[in-house]
């Protein structure tokens, strides 16, 4: 655990072999005067789930961004499997990027088309040769991941939230990500829809063996979901550990969080 600058090693049964996934070395993010990420340096193991946590505007949110090119970072390293993003030529990253699922806070999904059309569309866009045969399968696949197989037909307007928030994740799970980054997965669910969620959320860690960013205010979720959580502090991270270390914590900010 981390805190106040003071390391201490936590032990963790999900960072298999030691693989490290993405790494952030000094990584800082300015939006003119307001200096959001100010040193921020953590990894993600292959096959857990990290959980950051921290206040409205601590720049959670940008973090994961940066991981997917959606904000550049003004200083520091950003390497994921092992390579520098700064680094790459255009294609490399487009390929690290198919290796990267990232789920939306509002879902990102297509009014105008069916649920089935919502899966089809990264499909085309990615495998242009794939049959319809094949692609017919992903989709059933996806569906059955998160429980919505009857819904095939339905366009989104017709689902209820966490039906949308499921749709979004079969979409994000059809190309089948090594990475997955997931924005405020239960914001606006109701307690028993949020469970559901943070339940898939273990399923998909467990049958995809995916290394997961996890941005939550939601407790219970990081309680559920979390192999280890780390908290971000005025663009720092404050603290780091289990669920169990941080909520015994002697600084009464961190077991704030937990109360």
């Amino acid at each position: 655990m981390i805190e106040n600058g003071t390391s201490i090693k936590i032990e963790n049964d999900n960072k298999q072999n030691g693989t490290v996934i993405v790494e952030m070395q000094h990584l800082k993010k300015s939006f003119g005067n307001n200096h959001v990420l100010r040193d921020i340096n953590l990894v993600v193991h292959k096959g857990e789930n990290l959980v950051i946590l921290g206040q409205s505007g601590t720049g959670k949110s940008v973090l994961i961004k940066c991981i997917v090119g959606l904000v550049e970072i003004d200083e520091g390293k950003l390497m994921i499997f092992g390579q520098d993003v700064s680094e790459l030529k255009n294609k490399e990253l487009v390929k690290i990027y198919k290796k990267i699922g990232f789920l939306f806070q509002s879902g990102a999904l297509y009014d105008s088309m069916s649920v089935r059309e919502n899966l089809e569309f990264p499909l085309r866009r990615q495998m242009r040769s794939m049959k319809k045969k094949e692609m017919d399968v992903l989709i059933k696949e996806a569906l059955e991941d998160v429980g919505l197989e009857e819904a095939i037909d339905l366009s989104p307007s017709e689902l209820s939230g966490g039906m949308r928030k499921r749709l979004g994740l079969a979409r994000t799970l059809i190309l089948k990500p090594e990475i997955m980054l997931y924005d405020e997965p239960t914001t606006g669910l109701d307690p028993i829809t949020s469970k559901e969620i943070s339940n898939l959320i273990m399923e998909v860690q467990k049958k995809y063996n995916t290394s997961s960013i996890i941005i939550t205010h939601d407790i219970e979720c990081t309680k559920l979901t979390a192999n280890r959580i780390i908290v971000i502090k005025d663009g720092v991270c404050a603290a780091e550990g289990s669920y169990e270390d941080l909520e015994k914590s002697s600084d009464p900010w961190i077991r704030s969080f937990f109360e």
